[in-house]
């Protein structure tokens, strides 16, 4: 085969973007990757509080156990500490009992 006598041309396609765009393209990413931390850091505040919701959940449970077992009912104002008797509870067990 015959060699070639011109010059082959070059690419003339750029080999890469402008400065100016990939400073935009730098934000953008930097932007996302600082979104998607701070979505990480919320989403474990909020398994935090749901751990900690549970727990007040638990102790409530428990308390509601021990006011049962002290006073025979676990209907308590949280406001004063009150305890609400349900007479019409003890007027029908007596008068199952009969």
């Amino acid at each position: 085969m015959a060699k070639r006598k011109t010059p082959k041309v070059k690419d003339l396609r750029p080999e890469t973007i402008s400065k100016e765009q990939l400073e935009r393209l730098q934000k953008a990413v930097k932007g996302i990757n600082m979104a998607q931390s701070d979505i990480g850091a919320l989403e474990l505040r909020k398994h935090e509080a749901m751990h900690a919701v549970t727990q007040m959940q638990a102790l409530i449970t428990e308390l509601q156990k021990e006011f049962n077992n002290d006073y025979g009912t676990d209907n308590v104002s949280i406001t004063d500490g009150k305890i609400v008797y349900n007479d019409t509870d003890e007027a029908d067990k007596k008068d199952n009992d009969r």
